[in-house]
C-alpha cells in the first residue's frame, strides 16, 4: 500500500511517549508499504533537511509547530465558536496546504492521522480511507473531574463539551481509530456509541531489543522522574510529589537523591535538597537504569504512561498512582506498587529502597509482563490487521 502518515511529533529522537509509539508504528508500516511522512517539527529555525536523514520512511515533509497560545486572535475568537479553541489556534494553513498538495501528487491508497492535531485535517483527505491513530479522551475528562477552581471546572467542561461535539462530526470521516486501553475503548464507546465498531485498542508499548543492551546499574536511594513540564500533568506530579510525599521519604533516608529529566518550561519547584533537575536529555534509557525506583505520581492524564513500560524494560521498578498506571494490566505488589496517598505513595518507595530481595521480584515480573503483553511485535501486528480490516469492508 502506499500510505500518508501525518504526525504532530517528528519521531527522532524518541524522547518522549508520542514519538516513541510513532518511530514503532512508521517503522513496521514501511516493512511492507511505502510510507509519506508528513510532520510536524518543535525546533524553529532548524534546517528541515537534517529531519530527512531520517531513514525509516521513503519521503518526509516537515512543517514549524506553533504552539497554543489562549491570548492569540484566533483562540479569542474560538471562544464564540464550536469548535475547541486549542484546535483552531493551532491548525496550520501551511500544513493544510502540504497535506492537499501532496495527496495530489501522490495516490495513497490510505491516511494515518497520529493524535487529534492530525485528525483535524480530515477536510483535507479528498475521500482517501483514513485511520485515526491514538485518540485520547481521559485527559480532557480528567482536567474537568480534578479542578477544585469552580471557573476551571466550568472552562474545562466547556472544553470537553466543544471536543464531544466535534469528535462527533470529525470521526465521520475516519474507516478507523486507534485507542491505547481498554480504560479509553469505554470512554469512547460511551461517548460516540455510533462510532463504536471502528475502534480498537492498539497500546503502548516497547520495542525489547531497544532495551537489551541497557545494564541497569542502579544507585542506592536514587529516585528518577521521566517527563517534559510542557505536559502539564507532569508538572502537576512533581508539585504534589515534592510537596506531599519527598520529605516523608527524606525523613527515613535522609541521603534519597531525585532525579527529574526533560525539559522543565522554565516552570519553578519547591526548594528542597537533593533533586537534580537534568533538562533535555537526548536518550535517557542509561540515566533511567541508573535509578533504584523510578516514580509516576500523575494526578491527571488519559491513555498509557510509557514512562513505566521503559522503565519495567529496562528493570527498574516502578511506584505509580492509580491515574499513572490506568489502562496497564498489572497487579500491585507484583509488577508495580499502586499507591495514591502521600503516606501510602512514600511508605512503598522506601520499601523498594530498603529491600533489595522485593525490588529484583517486581523487575522479574514486570519484565516477564512486557515480553508477553507491551511488546511492539504483537501490537503492530495487530494494527496491520486492523488496517486491512477496515479498508477491505
Amino acid at each position: 500500500m502506499n500510505i500518508l502518515f501525518l504526525s504532530r511529533w517528528f519521531p527522532y529522537p524518541q524522547d518522549n511517549g508520542s514519538k516513541i509509539r510513532i518511530h514503532n508504528i512508521l517503522t513496521n508500516l514501511a516493512k511492507s508499504n511505502d510510507v509519506t511522512l508528513v510532520s510536524f517539527v518543535d525546533q524553529a529555525g532548524i534546517n528541515p533537511d537534517s529531519y530527512r536523514q531520517y531513514s525509516k520512511v521513503s519521503n518526509i515533509e516537515v512543517v514549524p509547530w506553533k504552539p497554543y497560545s489562549s491570548g492569540s486572535l484566533k483562540a479569542i475568537l474560538g471562544l464564540f465558536k464550536s469548535t475547541p479553541r486549542f484546535i483552531l489556534d493551532t491548525y496550520s494553513l501551511e500544513m493544510d496546504s502540504l497535506i492537499r498538495n501532496i495527496i495530489k501528487q501522490s495516490n495513497f491508497d490510505l491516511i494515518c492521522a497520529s493524535q487529534l492535531s492530525m485528525a483535524s485535517y480530515f477536510s483535507c483527505f479528498g475521500g482517501i480511507p483514513a485511520i485515526f491513530e491514538e485518540l485520547e479522551i481521559g485527559l480532557f475528562l480528567g482536567q474537568a473531574e480534578k479542578s477544585n477552581n469552580l471557573f476551571k471546572r466550568f472552562r474545562h467542561n466547556l472544553t470537553w463539551l466543544k471536543l464531544r461535539q466535534y469528535l462527533s462530526r470529525l470521526l465521520d470521516s475516519f474507516i478507523g481509530c486507534t485507542v491505547v486501553s481498554d480504560q479509553e475503548r469505554k470512554l469512547f464507546v460511551q461517548n460516540f456509541p455510533l462510532h463504536q465498531q471502528k475502534v480498537e485498542i492498539i497500546p503502548n508499548c516497547v520495542q525489547l531489543k531497544d532495551y537489551e543492551h541497557i545494564k541497569a546499574n542502579p544507585t542506592p536511594n536514587q529516585l528518577i522522574f521521566t517527563g517534559s513540564f510542557r505536559y502539564h500533568a507532569n508538572y502537576e506530579a512533581m508539585l504534589w510529589f515534592i510537596r506531599e510525599i519527598f520529605p516523608i521519604i527524606l525523613e527515613q533516608l535522609p541521603d534519597t537523591k531525585l532525579i527529574i529529566t526533560g525539559d522543565h518550561n522554565n516552570q519553578s519547584l519547591p526548594s528542597i535538597k537533593n533533586i537534580i533537575l537534568t533538562g533535555y536529555i537526548e536518550d535517557i534509557k542509561p540515566v533511567i537504569a541508573s535509578a533504584w525506583v523510578s516514580i509516576a505520581p500523575l494526578l491527571v492524564g488519559g491513555g498509557t504512561r510509557l514512562k513505566i513500560l521503559e522503565a519495567m524494560a529496562i528493570g527498574v521498578p516502578v511506584v505509580s498512582t492509580s491515574k499513572g498506571a490506568e489502562g496497564l494490566d498489572v497487579n500491585h505488589g507484583e509488577h508495580m506498587f499502586i499507591a495514591d496517598s502521600s503516606d501510602e505513595f512514600a511508605n512503598q518507595v522506601i520499601a523498594i529502597l530498603r529491600n533489595r530481595d522485593l525490588r529484583d521480584h517486581l523487575v522479574t515480573n514486570a519484565k516477564h509482563l512486557i515480553k508477553e503483553k507491551y511488546n511492539w511485535e504483537n501490537a503492530n501486528k495487530h494494527f496491520l490487521q486492523m488496517i486491512e480490516q477496515a479498508i477491505s469492508s
